[in-house]
This record gives structure tokens, sequence and C-alpha cells, in this order.
């Protein structure tokens, strides 16, 4: 179900990216640092957990999950989230919500790119990887 998306994946073109982070409540410093990284994103499975792993200069992150179930995530800009990872027609749909608020970070493959669009409200960044390895 998830199979498609294990691999390495490296930052290849950001849109849209500092307003998102603005519209999430990310500070500036931390924007201006985050425009410039160009993250991988490493996904593997062990039996029936996901593990999303992103690597930058700056930061990694590493975040584990079953799908459909909620789990505690404390994201790279250091928000307290409860998040729920689902799967939908090859599409992984990531719903973080934290003090009366929520985005949604979708995930796809298409044309053979890992294709992220994040959401929060009207505010919209599309984040496109292209695999480098298996």
């Amino acid at each position: 179900m998830v199979d498609q998306f294990v691999g390495t994946w490296k930052l290849t073109d950001s849109q849209g990216f500092d307003e998102y982070m603005q519209s999430l409540g990310v500070g500036f410093a931390t924007r201006k640092a985050g425009a410039i990284a160009k993250p991988n994103v490493i996904f593997s499975v062990n039996g029936d957990k996901i593990l999303l792993k992103t690597e930058s200069t700056l930061k990694t992150s590493e975040v584990a999950f079953k799908l459909g179930e909620e789990f505690d995530e404390t994201t790279a800009d250091n928000r307290k989230t409860k998040t729920i990872v689902t799967c939908d027609g090859g599409v992984l749909n990531q719903l973080q919500k934290w003090d009366g608020k929520e985005t949604i970070i979708q995930r796809e493959i298409k044309n053979g790119q890992l294709v992220v669009t994040c959401t929060m409200g009207d505010v919209k960044c599309v984040r496109t990887y292209d695999k480098v390895k298996a």
C-alpha cells in the first residue's frame, strides 16, 4: 500500500513554502533557514509501522506511525500535534491538529516523483522530490 514511497527522495522544487510556514506560526529566522534547506525524505517500512525521516544540514526529524492510528508528534518546527496518517487511493494523508488549528500534508507519487502538498486554510505549498535510491 505504501511500497511506492519507500526509498530516499531529494527536494527538487518548492512553491509557497515560506507562506505555508508563516501560516503555521513559524518565526522569521526559522522560515529563512527552512527555505534554504534542501532536505532528503526517507521512507521505510518495518512490519505495520512506517518510518518517515526528513534530513537536512539544519535538522533531522523522524516519525514512526501506523496507518489510521492517531499519535503524538513533535514537528520539525517544534509544534506538539495530534497526528493521524491514512492512505487513500495511493495518497498518504497526514492530518496534524494543535491549539485549535489543523494542517493537511498529502504525499503522492506523480510521474515518478514524490509530490507533497501542504495545506493550511487557504495557503497551499507544493514540494517535489526526485527518488535518489530505493
